[in-house]
């Protein structure tokens, strides 16, 4: 079929579908875009031709608009996914961030940003950067660090193979991550006749990876020896659909859980053996129990410093590690015995294994001990009353009372994660989504498009600080277009929190991180707070918008907010310094070696202590 390199993308990408478990879905849903010069007249002319079921949408900014794809696919478990087209130059170095997000979170994102000329006869064009060290470097060369996959597609019929591994790896459940398909703008509307073969249905298997009996040997020895395992469920548990065998695994043989921030929300927090978040952001319980657990049972985490405490989380002199992970980069961390398999038919088949053996741990009373502890300490950050105004934690128990149950909760940076895998209840799977592979400011409201375009039957919520909605809010505008509701919760503490937080905690005063405008008799950052009426943006952008300032007024909006259509933004003011505190953990960061600072110094020295009690590796 004589066809352009565009017109043949677009066909291949509708004709793509993924199995798993036997269930056959349609993996393209449609392609997100920004035309300009670098796409609209070769990959924009595709679509608009037609002949296709692939939805287009228009974005607003490339970077947010591809962090919308990425939280598509995350709460598609990563089944389906929606592409992302960009112009040069700078639309496309816009999506190089949300790249980085979702390669680092090992979600599939396929981005097809436009190029300049393959034949170089108008060089330079518009938007292109020239390096006087090679003609070949253009600024897609970008994507190459933060992406699993990257191609240029030079000539037409290259199109077939970068396809093929394009594809490969976006279902790849080991070792996904974003994707750059790179097309020169000349290449977008060449024509080459495409075989019949590359352009029919092709269905990909991601098949589950079972361990070996080896492993499985292995893995039934460690826990057998242990007296007090700790397992630990990772985002790998919600690809694999493992949150009822992960909460029978941990039953069966009275083993605490503990929640990462990708596998917070699987099981529900009531659960007795829960113990909720752990590490940097975690809670109490869970981090009490791991200060003494003799085993860690990692399944599907990254093991990351936020996870272990910059490995210092797992205090006990015999602590061994076992990671069950689908993917052998993740298995060997920190020194790990491990199963390189789908989490679920991992635990599984060790299930099997133990329950032949009459395994049972050897916890005690400590398990319910620390369990009632840390609801007591959630009910009282949860109605905590400040006389100085509204505290964040008492705003985020208001809005997880309130809203319905299968109501998805959505975060990403600042000091509200925190806040959330400490505080946060989840009743029901798949309704905590976090991004915090990246922590990428911004992510919040293109995430809940995101979410909101993969779930629309569902109330979706996204909790952002000021500071990340100011760094970018542009797809609440594309919610409005789309008629996707969602419920934007803006907590405005007048800076960045988190990070003053970090900033006080090692020794240094205030600086840089509140929004104060410059003082004209120090010229320093240090004068009154600049407010901003966040909520009249969101009304200017045709959203229904809250003025709240207490815990009363927050309830009156949420129920009227659930009587709207449109999007929804409740402007927050809560209390400064309000967000929940540490518990326990430690969090390994470049405290200053030499410092005028008796605080400073002070803070490298507690560092120096620290890294003597943590993991070297």
């Amino acid at each position: 079929m004589k066809l352009t390199m565009s017109q043949a993308l677009v066909k291949f990408l509708d004709n793509q579908y993924v199995s798993f478990d036997g269930v056959e879905t349609k993996f393209v849903d449609g392609i997100f875009g920004i035309f300009g010069h670098g796409c609209v007249v070769g990959l924009g002319q595709a679509l608009e031709q037609g002949g296709h079921s692939l939805k287009f949408y228009q974005g607003h900014n490339e970077q947010g608009m591809a962090h919308a794809a990425i939280a598509f696919a995350k709460q598609k478990n990563r089944r389906q996914i929606i592409a992302c087209t960009s112009s040069i130059g700078p639309g496309a170095l816009n999506m190089v961030t949300a790249c980085g997000t979702a390669t680092a979170n090992r979600i599939p994102l396929l981005c097809l940003p436009g190029d300049t000329f393959a034949c170089r006869q108008p060089d330079p064009v518009l938007q292109q950067i020239e390096q006087p060290t090679s003609c070949s470097i253009t600024a897609n060369d970008s994507f190459k660090a933060v992406c699993k996959y990257w191609d240029r597609i030079v000539r037409p019929e290259q199109l077939m193979t970068a396809c093929i591994n394009a594809m490969r790896v976006l279902t790849d459940p080991a070792d996904t991550g974003a994707v750059c398909l790179a097309m020169p703008q000349d290449v977008e509307g060449e024509a080459f006749d495409y075989p019949d073969y590359f352009l029919k249905k092709r269905v990909w298997y991601m098949d589950r990876r079972s361990p070996s009996a080896r492993e499985i040997d292995a893995a039934v020895d460690m826990i057998m020896r242990s007296e007090k395992p700790l397992l630990i469920v990772g985002g790998g548990v919600t690809y694999s659909e493992a949150w009822e065998t992960a909460q029978f695994f941990a039953e069966k043989f009275n083993i605490p859980i503990a929640e990462t921030q990708a596998g917070k929300g699987n099981i529900r927090w009531d659960l007795p053996l829960n113990m909720g978040g752990i590490g940097v952001t975690g809670g109490p319980a869970a981090n009490a129990l791991a200060k003494q657990a003799d085993l860690v049972i990692a399944v599907g985490t990254r093991l990351t410093d936020f996870t272990t405490a910059s490995k210092w989380g797992f205090q006990n002199p015999d602590v061994k590690i076992l990671s069950i992970n689908v993917c052998p980069f993740d298995a060997f961390k920190m020194d790990a015995t491990s199963v390189i398999a789908d989490a679920k038919s991992a635990m599984l088949d060790i299930m099997g294994a133990l329950s032949m053996k009459e395994y049972m741990s050897n916890w005690g009373d400590e398990v319910a001990q620390a369990k009632a502890e840390y609801i007591d300490e959630v009910d009282r950050l949860y109605t905590i009353a400040l006389k100085d105004g509204l505290a964040q934690t008492r705003a985020l128990g208001e809005i997880n009372k309130l809203i319905d149950k299968d109501a998805i909760a959505i975060g990403s940076s600042g000091s509200l994660p925190g806040c959330m895998q400490r505080l946060w209840r989840s009743s029901v799977p798949k309704t905590y989504h976090m991004e915090y592979g990246f922590s990428c400011m911004g992510y919040e409201i293109c995430g809940a498009l995101g979410v909101k375009l993969a779930e629309p039957e569902r109330e979706v919520y996204t909790m952002v600080g000021d500071g990340s909605f100011l760094m970018l809010h542009s797809e609440l505008y594309t919610a409005v277009m789309e008629g996707a509701k969602i419920n934007v919760m803006l907590f405005d503490n007048s800076g960045w929190g988190c990070i003053e937080n970090l900033q006080n905690n090692q020794g240094t005063d205030t600086f840089g991180t509140q929004f104060r405008a410059r003082n004209a008799e120090t010229g320093m950052l240090d004068g009154p707070i600049v407010p901003i009426d966040f909520a009249s943006i969101a009304e200017g952008y045709g959203c229904k918008a809250y003025r709240i300032s207490s815990a009363t007024e927050l309830r009156e909006a949420i129920k009227d907010s659930k009587n709207q259509t449109v999007p929804c933004l409740f402007d927050i003011k809560v209390v400064h310094g309000s967000m929940s505190d540490g518990y326990d953990a430690w969090w390994r960061v470049g405290v200053a070696e030499v410092s005028t600072s008796e605080t400073v110094q002070a803070a490298y020295e507690e560092m120096k202590a620290n890294i003597e009690k943590a993991r070297l590796y």
